[in-house]
């Protein structure tokens, strides 16, 4: 069966949704480009919740009208995904729809009022028994969060309290409502990623980096803008029983994405390190020192992205970096919606690195000045296409300031083979011992659309006194 050689993945991250949708179409293509993608994630809520921009109803018919246009491809869909990770059925995702508070922000936030639906579903989740985080997905306001948290608060004793919300990890697409600053004031132990501006400055946010260059005014020139075009939209997302339920963008397209597009398996993402960057974008904590007031909160950093002769830094840079792959990606699988005939589509490649075939960070550790070999060659393409190799440093995560320049050196890097799949990589003599250097190999084939897969490569600096890479850092912090 070729769905066998199909990638497989450890375990699915556990998501949950705070949607305001029905506000803008935007919520809508962002559900639509979710359930292409939900036989990655163990989806346990979708909630229609209030916002600034929509304070005194929710709009739960419209998650339910997606979910219906979802039953009509999920069958299809299913033919193109290994046989042990399939999609949820359409009847179970319907299950999970509940109204968070019909009413704005901290009017919803008191032991006083009975907790929504929406807030008892994300109550029970986060009580449930699991190993695995719970990633809040927030969308739009916060308040149905609020009311679960200040439940917790209120019927556990302190310690149970704080081990139930450790398992929280919120990615929330700005603040929508006066309570998510409430709740990294109130609950700063929650992990807790969220572009921080002025109120509804929106532009100087990480996530418009998903389709904003144009709408915002920033970094014109570097992004590819075409991807987003009315004219490919119509070509290649609204089509077929999904697709055809997508709306056309108003404002941004799809602004709420990079949340769920940060949870992605396809070897990038390490969901629990915000500052190793992946499509859904990179951030760093607001306050290392782990003794502040948000001491798990973080937020917006700067990438630099060479495009022609011009290098952007920018924080958007940090999601549309990785645009021409994430958008091949999404309208595949929307083909995929289409037609239960595998050969028909094109499906991403299986990456092997020196022997290891799962999704996990390579990890090993080199002296400066030394070299390390490093051999792909047993990757692979499911529909038996060309695979093209690129291995490169992502500097940005090993910094701890601005200056990158001034603080990584390049790491040097050699093929050793024809295709590049096996390459010789030199750590610089002026390397810190403890530093972890990021090298990220990046594989697309040749099918249509282009579909690229990832292995992130972990280098520990290691030397008499190497000690501890980013954790040592904040270790050091700490003891400031």
């Amino acid at each position: 069966m070729a769905t066998s050689k199909l990638q497989q993945y450890s375990q699915k991250p556990r998501v949950f949704i705070l949607s305001d949708i029905s506000n803008e179409p935007d919520d809508a293509e962002s559900l639509c480009r979710y359930l292409l993608y939900a036989n990655q994630f163990e989806t346990e809520g979708l909630i229609a919740c209030t916002s600034t921009w929509m304070k005194d109803k929710v709009c739960p018919q419209y998650m339910e009208k997606m979910i219906d246009a979802y039953a009509g491809a999920v069958e299809n869909l299913n033919k193109h995904v290994h046989p042990a990770w399939q999609y949820p059925s359409a009847e179970h995702m319907r299950s999970l729809i509940r109204k968070g508070p019909e009413t704005y922000g901290m009017s919803a936030a008191s032991i006083e009022i009975e907790m929504s639906p929406g807030a008892q579903l994300l109550y029970d989740a986060i009580i449930a028994p699991s190993t695995q985080p719970l990633w809040v997905l927030c969308w739009g306001g916060t308040n149905t969060l609020a009311q679960a948290l200040i439940n917790i608060d209120d019927d556990y004793d302190p310690e149970d309290s704080k081990r139930l919300l450790s398992r929280i990890r919120v990615y929330a697409i700005s603040d929508r409502d006066d309570t998510s600053a409430w709740i990294r004031n109130s609950f700063p132990d929650v992990f807790y990623i969220a572009s921080i501006h002025g109120w509804a400055q929106y532009g100087l946010a990480t996530w418009p980096g998903i389709s904003g260059e144009q709408y915002y005014g920033f970094d014109l020139g570097g992004p590819d803008s075409g991807t987003f075009s009315p004219s490919w939209l119509k070509q290649n997302i609204q089509i077929g029983p999904l697709g055809s339920f997508y709306p056309t963008p108003t404002c941004i397209a799809e602004p709420s994405t990079p949340s769920f597009l940060y949870l992605i398996q396809n070897g990038l993402s390490v969901p629990d390190q915000p500052d190793f960057g992946s499509w859904g974008g990179r951030y760093s904590l607001t306050d290392p020192s782990a003794e502040g007031l948000n001491s798990s909160h973080y937020s917006d950093v700067v990438d630099r992205v060479r495009v022609q002769d011009r290098t952007y830094a920018s924080n958007h840079a940090t999601i549309w970096r990785w645009r021409p792959a994430f958008q091949n990606d999404f309208a595949a699988r929307m083909r995929w919606s289409m037609t239960p005939d595998f050969s028909a589509a094109n499906h991403a490649p299986v990456l092997v690195v020196n022997g290891a075939a799962d999704l996990a960070p390579v990890r090993i550790s080199a002296a400066p000045g030394s070299t390390v070999t490093l051999d792909a060659s047993a990757s692979y393409d499911p529909d038996g296409d060309t695979l093209r190799f690129k291995w490169w440093h992502y500097r940005e995560p090993s910094a701890t300031h601005w200056l990158v320049d001034n603080e990584i050196g390049k790491l040097r890097i050699k093929p050793l083979d024809r295709v590049g799949a096996k390459v010789a990589v030199t750590v610089g003599g002026e390397a810190a011992m403890g530093c972890v250097l990021h090298l990220i190999l990046e594989v697309r084939d040749d099918g249509v659309p282009s579909l690229t897969s990832y292995r992130r490569v972990l280098i520990q600096v290691v030397g008499k006194q190497g000690d501890g890479g980013v954790e040592g850092i904040r270790e050091g912090v700490k003891k400031l």
